[in-house]
């Protein structure tokens, strides 16, 4: 479960980055709003699909082998954005605007599109806190992946606000901005379900 490290309002401090380096390197660590948040690393099913997804993207939109090219997609990347530090389970900036890799362990470049994986554990600051944040550095395009629910969220910055374009799910095909150079089915995400428990159903 997410933890948020906290203090009585007379002696808060915001959260510096010193506190984050100083986080376990089991848990994922990010400051939002001033507070440090941690979480755990994700469970398998989340992992597949995240992993899934960057595969699919990788290949069409940073090898340019099944698609156009043109973009720089990373996993679990550290975004510096103003105050707050965040780390979306995949990012990706056209090349235009990230041609030379930073030599720090973080980007201060907003990104062109972020998706978050949502787990129990991270799904309020995704949904709440982090959406904000992504709204108030200018990023065009945000993507919400529900492996529990097997379900994909599409969303496009317009002005201020999050306008949702798609809800996928089940046997749906993915061509969603800004990547709908590409069409792919939303279950190559989730390839190894759970097997049925034989045992209770009998």
């Amino acid at each position: 479960m997410s933890t948020v490290e906290q203090l009585s309002p007379a002696v808060r401090k915001p959260a510096t980055y010193a506190d984050l380096e100083a986080v376990h390197p089991h848990l994922v660590a990010e400051i939002l709003d001033g507070e440090l948040v941690t979480h755990p690393r994700p469970r398998l099913k989340h992992a597949v699909a995240s992993s899934a997804l960057g595969a699919e993207l990788n290949d069409a939109f940073q090898r340019g082998r099944s698609g156009p090219g043109g973009w720089m997609i990373l996993d679990e990347p550290e975004l510096h954005l103003g105050p707050q530090v965040v780390v979306p389970d995949i990012a990706g900036w056209r090349l235009e605007r990230f041609q030379a890799l930073p030599d720090k362990a973080y980007a201060e470049t907003p990104p062109d599109w972020v998706c978050e994986v949502v787990s129990p554990s991270t799904e309020i600051y995704d949904r709440s806190t982090k959406r904000r944040i992504y709204a108030d550095a200018g990023v065009p395009f945000l993507w919400i992946l529900d492996p529990r629910l097997e379900m994909l969220e599409t969303f496009t910055l317009t002005g201020r606000q999050w306008l949702l374009d798609a809800t996928l799910s089940g046997k749906d095909d993915v061509n969603a901005a800004p990547f709908e150079a590409i069409t792919f089915p939303l279950t190559i995400l989730w390839p190894l379900n759970p097997a049925p428990d034989t045992q209770n159903a009998q």
